[in-house]
């Protein structure tokens, strides 16, 4: 199992979405991209979503995409690489959440118990964003 997170500008989580472990990230693009109150001005991927399809989506939702093309593409795609820089937040809280051993090598054979624990470490992550406020 793996974890495809939605994050706000700051890196804080604020949805996830179960995928196989072996499934392309991508796969989850469709319930992400609907799960925000407030359409974003921008979205910051890894090249696993660099999808004609994704790419075309986004344009007509009028968010940009950020996220560097594949190595394979024969045209390559300019993206703003400074804001692309902010991804190092994701990565940076994906980090925190696997401080938790159960969600770092994901032991469990329950996908609700996996989920579960990803909320809950989440939940801590939360609490130093509150407690500083």
């Amino acid at each position: 199992m793996t974890c495809t997170c939605l994050a706000d500008a700051l890196g804080r989580p604020l949805a996830f979405i179960l995928t196989g472990g072996e499934a392309a990230d991508c796969k989850a693009y469709d319930a992400l991209i609907g799960l925000p109150e407030r359409t974003p001005d921008a979205l910051l991927t890894d090249k696993g979503y660099d999808a004609d399809a994704i790419r075309a989506d986004l344009a007509d939702r009028k968010i940009e995409a950020v996220n560097p093309g594949r190595l394979n593409r024969r045209v390559k795609i300019e993206h703003d690489r400074a804001l692309y820089k902010q991804r190092n937040r994701i990565e940076r809280m994906f980090g925190h959440l696997k401080v938790n051993r159960a969600i770092a090598t994901a032991t469990t054979n329950w996908p609700s118990s996996f989920l579960g624990m990803v909320h809950l470490a989440t939940a801590r992550y939360w609490l130093k964003f509150v407690h500083a406020a």
